[in-house]
C-alpha cells in the first residue's frame, strides 16, 4: 500500500489520543492521530514522525499521523492499515490458493470479524489485529487491554464448531522482529484464550512488514510464542 504526499515531521505532543502537534518544516501543525491506542513508547517528543496531506480542504487536521522511527526501526502506526495489507494479501493469494469469495466486516453471532473468506473447499472467518508495541526486538499484543479482542476470540472458537475455519492475523507494522507473543501483562485474559484457541485449531499467524515513510506491504512469517 501507498500513501500520497508524505511529509517528515518532528513529534512534540499528544494533547489527546485523536489529535498530536507535529513540527513540519518549521511549522506546528496539528495533524489526526490514526491510532487510537497508547502508544507512549513510540510518540516521544523529538522523536521523527512521517505524516500524510489531506486532500479534504474542509478538515480541520491538514495531516494524518502515519509512522515513526524508533531507534533506527521505523514503525508504521496507522491502525487502518492491517486489514488493508491483509486484503492484498490473501488477493494475491498467500494463505489460500483456491479463493472464490472476500467479503470484509462480516458479522457472525455477536462479533463483526474483518474478513470472511471462501475456497472451493473451506468457509473461513478472519480477524486482523495492528502490531506496534514492540520490546527488545519482541513483539507484543496488546498494548492495552481490550475486552472486545476476548470476546472475537471466543467467537472464532465457535465457528470451529460450526465447520468454519478461522485465523486469527496479528500485521506486525515494522521489520526484523524476533517473534510475536500475546502480552500478558498488559492483559493476562487475552493471552489466555488466545493461546486455547490456538490449541483449539484456531490459526494463529503474525506477519511483518516492509515500512518506509510512504509505504507498508506484508512480507514475512514471523514466529508465534505462547
Amino acid at each position: 500500500m501507498k500513501y500520497k504526499n508524505t511529509k517528515k515531521g518532528i513529534f512534540i505532543e499528544r494533547p489527546n489520543r485523536f489529535i498530536a502537534h507535529v513540527d513540519i518544516d518549521g511549522v506546528t501543525e496539528i495533524c489526526h492521530v490514526k491510532n487510537t491506542g497508547r502508544c507512549k513508547e513510540l510518540l516521544l517528543p523529538g522523536s521523527v514522525v512521517y505524516v500524510e496531506k489531506s486532500d479534504n480542504p474542509n478538515r480541520k487536521t491538514g495531516f494524518d499521523l502515519i509512522s515513526v522511527i524508533k531507534g533506527k526501526r521505523h514503525i508504521n502506526m496507522d491502525s487502518q492499515v492491517p486489514n488493508k495489507v491483509v486484503r492484498d494479501w490473501l488477493e494475491k493469494g498467500n494463505l489460500f490458493k483456491d479463493v472464490t469469495l472476500i467479503k470484509p466486516e462480516v458479522k457472525y453471532k455477536n462479533s463483526r470479524f474483518d474478513f470472511y473468506v471462501e475456497t472451493k473447499k473451506d468457509k473461513i472467518f478472519i480477524e486482523v489485529k495492528g502490531v506496534t508495541l514492540e520490546e527488545n526486538n519482541i513483539v507484543l499484543f496488546p498494548d492495552a487491554p481490550t475486552e472486545r479482542g476476548v470476546k472475537h476470540i471466543n467467537e472464532l472458537i465457535e465457528c470451529l464448531r460450526e465447520g468454519y475455519k478461522a485465523y486469527v492475523i496479528f500485521v506486525i507494522q515494522m521489520k526484523d522482529v524476533e517473534y510475536f507473543t500475546p502480552n500478558s501483562v498488559t492483559h493476562k485474559e487475552f493471552a489466555e484464550v488466545l493461546k486455547a484457541a490456538h490449541n483449539k485449531g484456531v490459526e494463529i499467524l503474525a506477519l511483518d512488514c516492509v515500512v518506509d515513510e510512504g509505504f507498508i506491504e506484508i512480507d514475512k512469517k514471523v514466529e508465534v510464542r505462547f
